[in-house]
Order: C-alpha cells, then sequence, then structure tokens
C-alpha cells in the first residue's frame, strides 16, 4: 500500500471557495455554511501577496469567547497568514509528513503562487481508504 508516484494534484479539492480579507465574520460563516465547509481561503491583496486562510474556529473564538461583533469584526482580524502552502507537483508524502508533524489540518495548493486547490488531512484519509478498498 505505498502512497508514492501520488502527486498532490491528484489528491487536492480543486473547488476553493475564497473570501476577502475585510469580509466581515458573518459573511465568512455564512460562506462556510453554504458550502458545508470549515475552512475559507483569504484572498490576496495583491499578486506578491500571500493567501490566508480562516477556519470556523478563528472565526468562533472571538464571537462565543470574547464576546465580540460578528458584524463588525472582519476576517482580517483573526486569519492565518501566510497560510501553509504545497506545489500541486509534489509527492503527497511530503505534503502528509508536513501536516502530521506541524499538526496542520489543511494546506493551500499553489502554483506560483496562484491558487490551484486545498489539500486536508480529510483528502488524505479518503485517498488512503480508496487505496485500502481497491
Amino acid at each position: 500500500m505505498s502512497m508514492s508516484k501520488v502527486l498532490v494534484k491528484d489528491v487536492m479539492k480543486t473547488h476553493v471557495v475564497t473570501i476577502k480579507p475585510h469580509a466581515s465574520l458573518k459573511e465568512a460563516m455564512q460562506l462556510m455554511k453554504k458550502h458545508h465547509l470549515k475552512s475559507l481561503v483569504v484572498e490576496k491583496c495583491s499578486p506578491s501577496d500571500a493567501y490566508g486562510i480562516v477556519t470556523n474556529s478563528q472565526v468562533l473564538q472571538p464571537i462565543l469567547v470574547e464576546d465580540g461583533d460578528i458584524e463588525l469584526l472582519n476576517v482580517f482580524d483573526v486569519y492565518s497568514k501566510p497560510a501553509f502552502s504545497v506545489s500541486a507537483e509534489i509527492d503527497v508524502k511530503y505534503a502528509a509528513k508536513m501536516m502530521l508533524e506541524l499538526n496542520i489540518k489543511r494546506v493551500i495548493v499553489t502554483d506560483n503562487n496562484e491558487l490551484k486547490g486545498v489539500l486536508s488531512v480529510t483528502d488524505l484519509s479518503d485517498h488512503l481508504l480508496a487505496m485500502v478498498e481497491a
């Protein structure tokens, strides 16, 4: 059951929902709910900028724990930037190794600093299960 020769692009999700950094946390929650997601990719502000990521936990923390206002707080206030990223062309085992060692649930997949997809631990698990069942 070797995962060799499987590239990130073979396992990643290519349909990625993005959000602008200055969008409200309410907008972020609405997008997550609409698309059944736990995170969104935060768009770059310029071609040389880095992508970010905002997770449902990052949205919930300031609102539920710190009594923040969902209408007044922006994605910019809570997201992680730069997001961890990997190339679509690397062996998926290297992405998996980095994710597991650093306890990262999802990484952005880029090519020349352009968004190509997202790879999550769930994607890796689904791929492994498909290999076992084959």
